[in-house]
């Protein structure tokens, strides 16, 4: 859905669009941009390296920069970035170093901590140090840590994946499922307080920060299926608070060398801790209804003006 309000936004803004749909093989077609959702059905395209062009059947296909509309891993953690600079092609967002960075959320919390942004307590089980003593690893993160904790794959987005564990039996479990996406592991202790988000572009430029209000926590369904999570902009925070968080927001994204766009997510204890950081999303949701676009519509950005930035952006570099 992402891709489609892309689409169309650029079209308003007058700008010519050719839709690129990836398959769950690999495969790359021109799709119809008429449809929505977009299919990744229709002619196959290549991407030649290192020229540059985009082959279709009937010859090249025109274009001047991509708008990579791409979640997660091959499309978010600076693989595609690799081969776009590889060709030479401009594109929008983050490179392929901060891009990389921020997938993994073990780096880029370490990166942030030293550069004094408060992050949460937190640490790393890898594969190999899990399957040789379970039992240790989980007595040690218990005893340091204490319960409930989360449980994420380090290098995975969208909440997939991700447990809350309220003992030593269910962490044991839930480091077994995250170890199923990937060799490393993040534990974090559990955080109290409201979840705050801003939307950050190059510059930096930080728009007024929203919230997220949620049953519970923000599981993969509470995001995307359940009706009853609120998403509130701008987030009601006093002046200072607000000002604080833009400007926390905004040196997370300079400390992890972003370009274009990211989301930065926070904790906020306000009788505690304050704001601590939760993740940097270089690519997050980008329908009209999703956070980014919301918090830039109420900082005084519509959407199509959004879109048509990012692409001007990525052709000034």
């Amino acid at each position: 859905m992402s891709s489609v309000a892309v689409i169309d936004a650029l079209r308003g803004k007058g700008h010519d669009v050719a839709a690129v749909g990836i398959d769950r093989t690999g495969g790359w077609h021109l799709a119809d941009p008429g449809l929505s959702p977009l299919v990744a059905e229709g002619p196959e395209v290549v991407l030649e390296v290192p020229s540059g062009r985009l082959m279709a059947p009937g010859g090249p296909v025109a274009f001047d920069v991509v708008f990579p509309v791409l979640h997660g891993p091959w499309g978010e953690d600076g693989t595609i970035q690799g081969l776009f600079e590889i060709a030479g092609i401009p594109y929008v967002g983050s490179g392929v170093m901060s891009s990389a960075i921020a997938m993994d959320k073990d780096v880029a919390k370490r990166l942030c901590r030293e550069a004094g942004i408060p992050v949460g307590d937190f640490r790393i089980v890898r594969g190999r140090q899990f399957r040789d003593d379970p039992a240790a690893v989980v007595d040690d993160i218990g005893g340091v840590l204490g319960f409930p904790l989360f449980v994420k794959p380090a290098s995975l987005g969208s909440s997939v994946g991700i447990t809350r564990a309220a003992d030593e039996g269910m962490l044991k479990e839930s480091i077994v499922e995250a170890l199923d996406y990937g060799g490393k592991v993040i534990v974090e202790a559990e955080l109290p307080g409201r979840e705050i988000e801003v939307a950050v572009l190059e510059g930096p430029r930080a728009s007024v920060p929203g919230e997220i209000v949620v049953d519970g926590w923000y599981t993969y369904d509470a995001k995307y299926q359940d009706e009853a999570t609120r998403l509130i902009v701008p987030a009601p925070l006093d002046d200072d608070a607000t000002a604080e968080v833009r400007a926390m927001a905004s040196r997370a994204f300079e400390v992890l060398e972003c370009q274009g766009l990211a989301r930065v997510d926070f904790f906020y204890d306000e009788s505690g801790d304050g704001f601590v950081l939760n993740e940097v999303n270089t690519m997050p949701g980008f329908t009209p209804m999703s956070m980014f676009p919301q918090m830039w519509a109420a900082t005084g950005m519509s959407y199509p003006d959004l879109c048509d930035e990012l692409v001007a952006l990525a052709l000034s570099r």
